[in-house]
């Protein structure tokens, strides 16, 4: 891990907040969030104490599956704005000290990005076709796909065009795979990467960071290793020959030797759903990316040893090639905290309990837009579903939206302030009142303010030059470490537990004398 002159560099330990930007705020009324919105928002992240932004996918697109089927990487889509709204954007958060980093989808372009019109055009054999993973159908007449593979959205990872050929898309037909072993495409992604930092960003998220290399002659996957979408947040197993295949890592060598040509710490997270944290340890050597999300918490389900085991597991790994953790309870793509440790209100005292654990440990933090206000994945209707998902499994797999809804600000009644338009681009629940930014300000007990207290402590108390944890001595059904200047208790269980001596500095719910209750974590003076 390289260092700045006083100490590890600032994303060793930045406490990062994932803007979903269809979903944070609108700034021109039509229902859908863009930068300006973003922007206009930014005092609220100063407020919350946020070190950085990671912004989803802005850039020109269909939106077919959100804005990750990327048609133009340096552009931004109207219906977020233009580069003269980036811009203004990144100058006005660096003045407040937030650092940004944005996506970056080196896995796939959408069929609507110049290179694959060309690619359809100039057909088998062609120059632009070999940038894309084409290849002969199975069959007498071509009329299978090439091999067995499924996408991750349901059906098969194969569309046929109209010469015959087939295309590879691990996700959506839209979003066509393409072939790194080409010089065309890094060299394409060296480009891209740089014309953002030139711009100042101050880093990338790579998304899908574990699929970009695939197996040699891209033989049948065995289709009993891949787990369902209904099995919640899994990882792929190491038989499963469609990802972290291991010429992935000389590709982010590429990433890192273009960030190492920019001053100022610039850096790259990976997106790797990989078998084990010693798989995911080999993408932050010190010649790759910077950090890796950790998603050995998302994971977890609700438990003192189911905890401890995850940060165990997370923080030898990564001190095996000297890189920092990173800890991760939620984000675009797997439910909501608060709904995967039970829902309602036992959920929220969870999720509440679990973000102290999270700020307290050594590395960086991730947190996703409205974790902060304890919110819910919504039961929307059918008939608002957009996720690609619901339709490619045939109405089977509701998909992502329920963890996007768009962020309550304000008033007691949808679109909460979101937007000035009628409505939002998804539906709010009526009942989110008591959740807006409002209401929760004026709360002393509300979610949004144990962050902002959470955020406070962590910088005042944290040793930025810690890498691991203190075990100490617990109860059953819970777990209490020493991790810089605090000692964390979680009681995990269903009864209360005698509170160990120490002055209380947070806690996640409402303390009695002596003990700590239920589903609730605090923090001791160490």
């Amino acid at each position: 891990m390289t260092k700045s002159a006083s100490g590890p560099p600032w994303w060793a330990t930045a406490v990062f907040y994932q803007v979903y930007p269809r979903s944070f705020a609108d700034g021109n009324g039509d229902g859908t969030g863009d930068l300006a919105g973003l922007r206009s928002r930014l005092g609220y992240l100063h407020d919350l104490g946020v070190d950085a932004i990671w912004i989803s996918p802005f850039y020109r697109s269909p939106m077919a599956d959100g804005g990750y089927d990327v048609a133009d990487p340096c552009d931004v889509d109207p219906l977020f704005g233009s580069l003269d709204d980036f811009d203004a954007l990144i100058a006005d958060a660096h003045a407040l000290g937030i650092r940004v980093t944005v996506d970056i989808v080196p896995n796939h372009f959408s069929d609507e990005h110049p290179w694959f019109v060309q690619a359809l055009a100039g057909g088998a054999g062609s120059a632009q076709r070999a940038k894309f993973i084409f290849r002969p159908g199975r069959g007498e007449h071509g009329e299978l796909p090439p091999n067995n593979w499924p996408s991750v959205f349901g059906g098969p990872a194969w569309t046929r065009v109209a010469d015959g050929a087939w295309y590879l898309h691990l996700f959506a037909p839209e979003q066509p795979d393409l072939d790194w072993t080409n010089p065309a495409v890094p060299a394409e992604f060296e480009r891209i990467l740089r014309f953002w930092l030139d711009r100042g960003v101050d880093g990338f998220r790579v998304d899908v960071a574990h699929g970009m290399a695939k197996p040699a002659g891209l033989p049948d996957v065995d289709l009993s290793v891949i787990p369902s979408r209904e099995e919640g947040a899994t990882m792929p197993s190491l038989d499963d020959i469609r990802w972290d295949r291991d010429g992935v890592h000389e590709y982010h060598r590429i990433f890192r030797r273009v960030l190492d040509s920019y001053p100022g710490d610039r850096m790259a997270v990976g997106e790797a759903w990989v078998p084990d944290p010693e798989r995911l340890a080999r993408y932050v050597r010190p010649d790759e990316l910077n950090l890796a999300f950790n998603f050995e918490l998302v994971k977890a389900h609700w438990g003192a040893q189911a905890f401890r085991d995850a940060i165990e597991r997370s923080l030898q790994a990564m001190s095996g090639v000297g890189a920092p953790c990173t800890w991760v309870l939620a984000n675009h793509d797997v439910d909501r905290a608060a709904s995967r440790y039970g829902g309602g209100m036992l959920g929220v005292a969870r999720a509440r309990a679990a973000a102290l654990v999270q700020l307290s440990l050594p590395g960086a933090a991730y947190v996703y837009n409205g974790d902060e206000l304890g919110l819910d994945n919504v039961a929307l209707p059918d008939s608002a579903l957009q996720d690609p998902t619901w339709q490619r499994s045939g109405h089977t797999e509701r998909g992502r939206d329920g963890e996007r809804v768009p962020l309550p600000w304000s008033g007691t009644a949808p679109p909460f302030g979101f937007t000035s338009a009628p409505a939002s681009w998804l539906p709010m629940p009526p009942d989110w009142g008591a959740l807006t930014v409002a209401a929760q300000e004026s709360d002393p007990a509300s979610t949004l303010l144990l962050y902002r207290r959470a955020l406070a402590l962590r910088r005042a108390t944290a040793d930025p030059c810690e890498s691991s944890v203190d075990w100490l001595d617990a109860t059953q059904d819970c777990l209490a470490y020493r991790s810089g200047g605090v000692v964390v208790v979680l009681n995990a269980g269903a009864s209360a537990v005698p509170l160990p001596a120490g002055e209380v500095l947070l806690a996640s719910g409402p303390m009695e004398q002596g003990v700590l209750p239920a589903n609730t974590a605090v923090w001791l003076r160490a």
